[in-house]
C-alpha cells in the first residue's frame, strides 16, 4: 500500500480519515476477483465473525462458513457446548441450507417464534421426516395464535431431490424454481427432508465458495482465554475439531498472554493460532515469538467497546492495522483487523492496509442468524440485544461459578463495554448473507478499481490518501433532495 503523492501522515488514522484512489486496471469484472485469504484458515472471503456471545453461535457459524467465512465461538461458552456446536456445523451441507422445521400439530404461535431464527421467511412442516407443507408469516396473519399449523400451511409443495440437484447443477435448479414461481423449496433425500433452498441461496452458491476443511466439512473456530488451565481447554477444543484457535484477551501484549501461548503450543495444535489484541509492532513481535500465527489488531474501535473513553487506551484502527501488518509480514505472519468496521469501505481499507481478514461483531448482531431473540421496539422495528465482551454482563457470565462471590462482586465493579445495546435489523438486509453480499460486492469493486485480482495484489496496489471530515461526508449518499 502507498500513500497518495508520497504523503506521510503525522497523526494516526482511522478508516474515516482515508480514501482509496483508482489506479489503471485490467480487471474487467468483479467476478474475476479471488477473495480467498492466504493466512492458512481456509476461508474464501476475508470475513471472520467476532467471538462475541451475542453474535457467534451455531446458526451464524453455519451460514457464514457456507459463504466462505468463519465464525469464532466465544471463550465463555462451556467446552461441551462448543463441541456440540462444532459437530452440528460440520454436519451441515455446504449448499443445502438448514430448514426451520415445525410439526402439523404445532401452533401458529410456535411458528412465529421460530421464523426469526433464519432469513428464509418460511418454515417447513414435517411429518414422519417428510415435508408436507410450508408456512410463512403471511399465512399466520390474522389467525388465532393457538390454531394448529396444518390449518394454515400451504400444501402445494415443489420439493427438490438432493441427488437430482447434484446432477443437474445450480443453474438448472434455479430455472426450475423460477418456472414454478417459488422462492423456497424443501430438499429431500430418499424422501426425507434434507433442508431447503431459496432462489437467492442458489445464486449465492454460484458466487461464493464454502470454507471447507480437508474432509469437505464447514469450518468453525473457537476462542480460549488466558486464565485457568489453558492447555487443557486447548486440548478439548482441538479434540472437538475446531479449525482455528483464538487466544483472546482485551490487552494481548502482556505476560499472561505470552504464557497462554506457550501453553497452547505445548499441545502442538495443527491449526492456525490467533492471538491478541495488539496495536503495535512490538506487540506483534512478542506474540509471534511466543507462538502466534495470526495477530488480532484493535483496542477500542468496537461499537460495544468503551475502553477508549474509560481508559484513554487504544489506537486509531487504520494506523494500527498498517503498522502491525507490516511487522507481521516481515515475520511471515498475518493480522486480522478486529473492530471498527461499519461500512464495506472499512473492510476494503483494512485489507488495503495489510490485514488478511476482517473481524465483524456488532454489525452482524442485528441479523436473523445471531443468537439473540428478536424484539420489537414498539414501532414495528426489530432488533436484537448486543453487548461488549468486556462489559459487566459478559464478565458476569464468564466468571459465573468461578472463585468466591466476593471476588466476582469485585470484578463486577469494573467494565469496559456496553452491557445492553440495540442492534436493529436492516429491513433491506436482515440476514447475515445480505450483509456479506454488501461487503463482498463492495470489496470486489474496490479490487477492480485498484487493478487487483487477489487480496495480495490489492494490498500491493492500493493507493490511499488522507481526507478531511468534509471529504468523508462528501462521499455519503443523499437519499432525499437537499
Amino acid at each position: 500500500m502507498r500513500f497518495l503523492d508520497g504523503q506521510q501522515p503525522t497523526t494516526d488514522l482511522t478508516y474515516g480519515d482515508v480514501f482509496m484512489v483508482p489506479s489503471r486496471s485490467d480487471v474487467t469484472s468483479r467476478f474475476d476477483v479471488d477473495l480467498s485469504s492466504d493466512d492458512g484458515t481456509g476461508t474464501t472471503i476475508p470475513v471472520v465473525v467476532a467471538n462475541m456471545t451475542a453474535v457467534a453461535g451455531r446458526r451464524m457459524s453455519e451460514t457464514v462458513a457456507r459463504r466462505g467465512g468463519i465464525a469464532i465461538i466465544p471463550q465463555d461458552i462451556p467446552v461441551d457446548v462448543v463441541a456440540d456446536v462444532v459437530a452440528d456445523v460440520k454436519s451441515k451441507d455446504p449448499v443445502i441450507e438448514t430448514a426451520v422445521v415445525v410439526a402439523p400439530s404445532d401452533t401458529v404461535s410456535t411458528v412465529l417464534t421460530l421464523l426469526g431464527k433464519r432469513a428464509h421467511g418460511a418454515a417447513v412442516v414435517v411429518a414422519d421426516g417428510k415435508p408436507v407443507g410450508v408456512v410463512t408469516e403471511s399465512d399466520c396473519a390474522a389467525v388465532d395464535r393457538f390454531a394448529q399449523v396444518h390449518q394454515v400451511m400451504s400444501e402445494d409443495l415443489v420439493a427438490l431431490d438432493a441427488a437430482q440437484l447434484e446432477a443437474d447443477g445450480l443453474e438448472a435448479t434455479f430455472e426450475q424454481m423460477h418456472a414454478a414461481k417459488i422462492h423456497l423449496a424443501p430438499v429431500v433425500r430418499d424422501g426425507l427432508l434434507a433442508g431447503v433452498l431459496t432462489r437467492k441461496g442458489v445464486v449465492r452458491s454460484s458466487v461464493y465458495r464454502p470454507a471447507l476443511d480437508a474432509a469437505g466439512r464447514l469450518r468453525v473456530g473457537a476462542a480460549v482465554g488466558i486464565n485457568g488451565d489453558v492447555a487443557a481447554k486447548t486440548r478439548e477444543l482441538l479434540d472437538a475439531g475446531v479449525d482455528v484457535l483464538v487466544v483472546d484477551t482485551a490487552h494481548g501484549h502482556q505476560g499472561k498472554m505470552l504464557q497462554a501461548l506457550e501453553a497452547v503450543r505445548s499441545v502442538d495444535p495443527q491449526v492456525p493460532v490467533v492471538a491478541g489484541n495488539v496495536v503495535t509492532a512490538a506487540g506483534v513481535r512478542d506474540l509471534v515469538a511466543a507462538g502466534a500465527d495470526i495477530l488480532k489488531v484493535g483496542v477500542g474501535p468496537g461499537a460495544m467497546c468503551t475502553t477508549r473513553m474509560q481508559t484513554a487506551v487504544g489506537r486509531p484502527q487504520f494506523s494500527a492495522v498498517l503498522e502491525c501488518a507490516a511487522a507481521a509480514r516481515e515475520l511471515g505472519k498475518h493480522v486480522w483487523a478486529d473492530g471498527g468496521v461499519r461500512h464495506p469501505r472499512d473492510v476494503a481499507l483494512a485489507l488495503a492496509a495489510g490485514a488478511s481478514q476482517v473481524m465483524v461483531g456488532s454489525w452482524f448482531a442485528g441479523t436473523y442468524e445471531s443468537p439473540g431473540d428478536l424484539h420489537d421496539d414498539g414501532t414495528g422495528r426489530l432488533y436484537k440485544d448486543s453487548f461488549g465482551m468486556a462489559s459487566a454482563r459478559a464478565v458476569a457470565a464468564r466468571t459465573a461459578g468461578a472463585g468466591s462471590a466476593f471476588g466476582r462482586a469485585r470484578k463486577a465493579l469494573y467494565e469496559e463495554g456496553i452491557s445492553t445495546g440495540k442492534m436493529y435489523l436492516d429491513p433491506l438486509r436482515p440476514g447475515v448473507e445480505d450483509l456479506l453480499d454488501e461487503i463482498t460486492s463492495g470489496l470486489r469493486s474496490s479490487c477492480t478499481y485498484a487493478g487487483a485480482r487477489t487480496l495480495g495484489e490489492f494490498h500491493d496496489r492500493a493507493l490511499v490518501g488522507v481526507q478531511s471530515a468534509a471529504g468523508y461526508a462528501e462521499g455519503m449518499p443523499v437519499a432525499t433532495s437537499w
